[in-house]
């Protein structure tokens, strides 16, 4: 008996080859139409906040966003349509991106001040790394991301620091230079404290007393040393993490002539499966 095609099936297939696929060209097609249209949309946002341009050209670029979001929200339905695993798609990284990307101008019905969120579909344009074949560059990312989560412990320990002497640096200046010279409080001295050390200095607290002004000194040449201590970590933790991923990768080239087993310390002289003797690396 002679299987009659599954149309549904088929439009489905075809629509997930168009809008999760990169190899056809219509993919590539739909994926770059897609990133203009977002980039489009990010930037009619931003001129809208502009009041001189939203006074002028509020009446089109109001109806413009609709448009963009009205499009997205189609292209977020067919997403969910062609998709085999909706679920997996639906708590994916891109498909809250997708989701959050057409909430807010719905939720600027009831709250208004929401709608400039939409700028979060700049996100959306991390999809070019699939186009443009990036992904090649993504192990470098995770060699970073490697290298700060061994060096967790000491960033914490480094923060830890850093906010302790930025709380005694504040009652410090509190004590020293009072509520007459806009050291009101506390807090207000950390605040002080954290735009010193952090060699931002707005400039709009500043100590007066000659006392005071040695306190900011030592401040700020601590500040300068605090910037070079995480620079210093991270850079030892991204060379030990090529170096852990280098000689992992030579572990793999000792195979034992008898099992063929791999993943051999560097310093083993027998094998850890059969016990047979290996070569050196």
């Amino acid at each position: 008996m002679r299987e009659i095609p599954d149309n549904t099936t088929s439009l489905r297939s075809q629509i997930h080859e168009v809008i999760f696929g990169y190899e056809s060209r219509a993919g590539k097609l739909f994926d770059i139409v897609l990133i203009c249209m977002i980039l489009a949309s990010v930037t009619a946002v931003l001129f809208d906040s502009i009041s001189s341009y939203h006074l002028r050209y509020g009446e089109f670029l109001i109806p413009l966003e609709w448009f963009f979001t009205i499009v997205f929200t189609i292209e977020y339905g067919l997403r969910l349509y062609s998709t085999p695993n909706s679920r997996a798609y639906v708590f994916s990284f891109y498909g809250i991106i997708d989701l959050f990307s057409i909430l807010p101008t719905y939720i600027a019905f009831l709250f208004p001040g929401a709608a400039p969120l939409v700028v979060i579909r700049i996100m959306r344009v991390l999809r070019i790394f699939r186009i443009l074949k990036l992904f090649r560059y993504m192990g470098e990312a995770n060699l970073l991301y490697s290298a700060l989560l061994h060096a967790r412990p000491k960033i914490l320990v480094f923060l830890f620091s850093v906010v302790t002497l930025i709380i005694i640096f504040g009652a410090l200046m509190f004590i020293i230079e009072g509520p007459e010279n806009g050291f009101s409080n506390i807090p207000k001295s950390i605040y002080w404290a954290i735009v010193t050390i952090t060699t931002v200095g707005y400039g709009d607290i500043s100590p007066q007393t000659p006392f005071g002004q040695f306190i900011a000194a030592i401040a700020m040449v601590c500040g300068y040393a605090f910037i070079a201590v995480p620079t210093g970590i991270i850079g030892a933790e991204l060379m030990h993490e090529a170096q852990r991923r280098s000689q992992a990768a030579r572990s793999d080239e000792r195979e034992c002539v008898n099992c063929k087993a791999k993943h051999h310390d560097l310093d083993a002289r027998y094998c850890k499966f059969c016990g047979n003797s290996i070569q050196p690396p």
